[in-house]
């Protein structure tokens, strides 16, 4: 709250409301132990209320009426509420509850009670019928607001609703004629502590008759039972808040009344009674018909409000059927039904933009921050535990600089991983809002246990201009959003369960069954894929050429799953091709690198090509992008890294190089997959340097590869694969 002390706003939060000491003088309060009810707690006016002062509530209750209490204190304490008794030949009504291990008792006498009478009871049942009638929320509470009034009595009673920070708006009013309307101004969250909010959310009524009383001490301050002050968040006569005695003072209001309006468990507004030309107390009866009233409006609240909202819903239902009936005729184009047919997801709320982030990529529709803004605004909002806000920039201030297009998000995660989502921007909507007074106005004074909030004097309407904020989404538009992201996410598992799938029969198809038997060379070869079943791109190849050589190749495309097995098809049966044309391992790389640019573009690979005359020992070796093939001797391990071009797919036209050298007798060569070496907390040189470890000359290619798997043991995250090949 702008220009109030920390302190003081501390100091609120922590006033012991429910533990006051005391009450109101419009009654008594006794707390007796049972089964005895010896009175261990009176308020200091029970000799004045009650004519003396009891020990035992038997000193004031005639035998009938303590027979009549000890039986309903048997049952359920709500079916004796209240006890009708006379004490010293006044009549008081008497209300019970248990607290703090005592059972507290409230005497109220009916004198000084207004009464509606008998005959507004007796037409109880219409007022009931009015509200159950009640088409609109605005017709609910404005009748529920006249007949609180004509119940009642009070000169002024309002419908007050908070919103989501607890700010609260006056939505409905029945008042005096002569009196200012206070009807659509707004309170900041500020004039009822969150303190005070809990306990509205328990007690649905409180009463304060002259807001101008002194407060009734309790004695003793303590209770023997627990040591402390006596509970009294359940008590009709608690003494209330200093400073909402202040509040209600600088408004003008001697007398005021409360009920609270509860929707599915949550306080969503107040009934608030006010009066102002002198102190006011309905009778135990109309409270209790107010309260019921209350209750009643709270039970209608949410069909009510739904029903203001039909049209909307079924719209936005409409929508999303049409939606999900797309999805369902392109599953495997799932951000194509989203973003290129009718409706699309931007139609499913109303909102001035959208984003789909599916497989990594994303889509935009409508007025939205830069492309670049999108994933990181999402992932802030969600990483608070929040799906909407219509402040984003009070939420996230990293974003109040895209106010004009994003100051409402709804964003919903979609399953599958890889930061899928859906999301809905809507713009800035400056809009004035009516205050009842300045609520920048409020102060702080000095007593003596410290400073403490003192609330503004004047309520006279005070107009702002709020910015920053976009119109507030719906609890439908919400549900809606979140129904279409589940949908999308089964369908997205479901897809990528049959990707996998089809990819892994791709791949099976892409290894061989067994390696070719090659007079007078040894062959090995080990693929080990993924443990998260993720399908990689890896492959490998030997193919007998033309001229008696072999041609070993092993490639990894880029990426995973089907897509990636698909390519590595496509790839793997070009370079065969290649290399039967018999013109060396530089010239088939080449001619692979066209077939990408022309019928796979913006797909990446790499790929090594080892051409061994199996009778001289002789090997070509040209590399686009790959890792650098082992050459183990008898002098040592080598990586042979020279002429290694780029990558296929990075240029449109290369000229590879060639590697020459000559095999000897126990010399072997190692073909591996960045799998094999690459973690992410060990650098890649220090890889390498293990790998050149672990691999020795003379080794029959099968134990190399065991001995370098073993010594490496790489990481399950990524498909491993090696061939290893040596002269015999």
């Amino acid at each position: 709250m702008p220009g109030v002390d920390d302190d003081a706003l501390q100091r609120c939060a922590d006033e012991p409301i429910a533990v006051p000491g005391a009450i109101q003088p419009h009654g008594a309060l006794l707390a007796v132990t049972e089964p005895d009810l010896a009175v261990v707690v009176a308020s200091a006016d029970a000799a004045d209320v009650l004519g003396t002062q009891p020990a035992s509530l038997a000193d004031v209750l005639a035998p009938a009426d303590l027979d009549r209490l000890r039986t309903g204190l048997a049952g359920d304490l709500a079916e004796l509420d209240p006890l009708r008794v006379t004490v010293a030949g006044a009549e008081l009504d008497v209300v019970v509850h248990r607290a703090d291990g005592l059972l507290v008792t409230e005497w109220e006498p009916l004198a000084g009670a207004e009464q509606a009478g008998a005959a507004w009871h007796r037409r109880l049942p219409r007022v009931l019928q009015r509200l159950s009638a009640a088409g609109t929320l605005e017709e609910l509470t404005a009748a529920l607001a006249r007949d609180v009034r004509a119940l009642t009595g009070f000169d002024r009673v309002m419908v007050y609703r908070f919103d989501p920070e607890w700010n609260g708006e006056v939505v409905a009013e029945d008042r005096r004629a002569d009196l200012e309307p206070f009807l659509g101004l707004r309170y900041p969250a500020g004039d009822i502590p969150a303190q005070a909010r809990a306990l509205y959310a328990t007690n649905w009524l409180r009463l304060i008759p002259d807001a101008t009383y002194r407060p009734v001490p309790l004695e003793p301050a303590t209770n023997p039972v627990t040591g402390r002050p006596l509970d009294l968040s359940a008590a009709v006569l608690r003494s209330v808040s200093p400073v909402h005695l202040e509040y209600l003072a600088n408004m003008g209001v001697v007398s005021s009344m409360s009920v609270s309006l509860i929707d599915r468990g949550r306080l969503w507004g107040l009934v608030s009674c006010h009066s102002y030309s002198g102190p006011h107390r309905p009778s135990y009866a109309d409270r209790v018909a107010a309260e019921f009233l209350g209750r009643t409006a709270s039970l209608l609240l949410h069909t009510t409000v739904e029903a203001g909202e039909q049209g909307r819903v079924v719209a936005v239902a409409q929508r999303q059927a049409e939606l999900v009936a797309a999805l369902g005729r392109t599953p495997r184009a799932p951000a194509q039904a989203l973003t290129g047919g009718t409706p699309t997801v931007l139609d499913l709320l109303p909102a001035a933009g959208s984003a789909v982030r599916l497989d990594g990529r994303l889509h935009l529709l409508g007025s939205t921050p830069p492309v670049d803004r999108v994933p990181g605004l999402v992932a802030a909002l969600l990483a608070q535990g929040r799906l909407s806000t219509d402040a984003l920039g009070s939420v996230v201030p990293a974003a109040a600089d895209v106010a004009d297009t994003a100051s409402g998000l709804l964003a919903v995660e979609v399953g599958g991983g890889r930061g899928n989502f859906l999301a809905w921007f809507r713009p800035e909507t400056p809009r004035e809002v009516t205050w009842g007074g300045n609520p920048y106005t409020s102060t702080t004074v000095e007593t003596g246990a410290g400073p403490r909030l003192s609330p503004r004097r004047s309520f006279t309407a005070w107009r702002e201009t709020v910015r920053g904020t976009a119109t507030p989404w719906r609890g439908h538009e919400v549900a809606a959003a979140r129904a279409l992201a589940a949908h999308l996410t089964g369908s997205v598992l479901q897809r990528a369960t049959e990707d996998d799938r089809m990819a892994a029969a791709l791949q099976r198809t892409l290894l061989l069954d067994a390696l070719p038997e090659v007079p007078g060379v040894a062959l090995a070869a080990r693929y080990r894929p993924s443990a998260a079943d993720v399908v990689g791109g890896d492959w490998y190849d030997l193919v007998p050429l033309p001229s008696g050589r072999l041609a070993i190749v092993l490639g990894d495309v880029a990426g995973h799953g089907l897509a990636a097995a698909s390519v590595t098809a496509q790839l793997r049966h070009a370079l065969r091709a290649h290399l039967l044309r018999d013109r060396g391992p530089a010239a088939a790389l080449r001619g692979l690198g066209e077939v990408i640019a022309a019928l796979l573009p913006g797909e990446l690979a790499t790929a090594v090509v080892a051409e061994l005359d199996p009778r001289t020992g002789e090997v070509a070796i040209a590399s686009a992008g790959h890792l650098p093939v082992l050459h183990a001797t008898a002098d040592g391990v080598r990586l042979l890294g020279e002429g290694r071009g780029p990558a296929l797919g990075l240029l449109d036209e290369v000229h590879y190089a060639e590697t020459r050298l000559r095999l000897a007798g126990p010399d072997r060569l190692l073909l591996y997959s960045d799998g094999l070496v690459e973690r992410r907390d060990v650098p890649l040189p220090d890889r390498l340097d293990a790998l050149c470890a672990a691999a020795a000359a003379g080794s029959e290619p099968d134990a190399l590869l065991d001995d370098v798997l073993a010594a490496l043991d790489p990481p399950d995250t990524d498909d491993v694969t090696l061939v290893g090949l040596g002269r015999t």
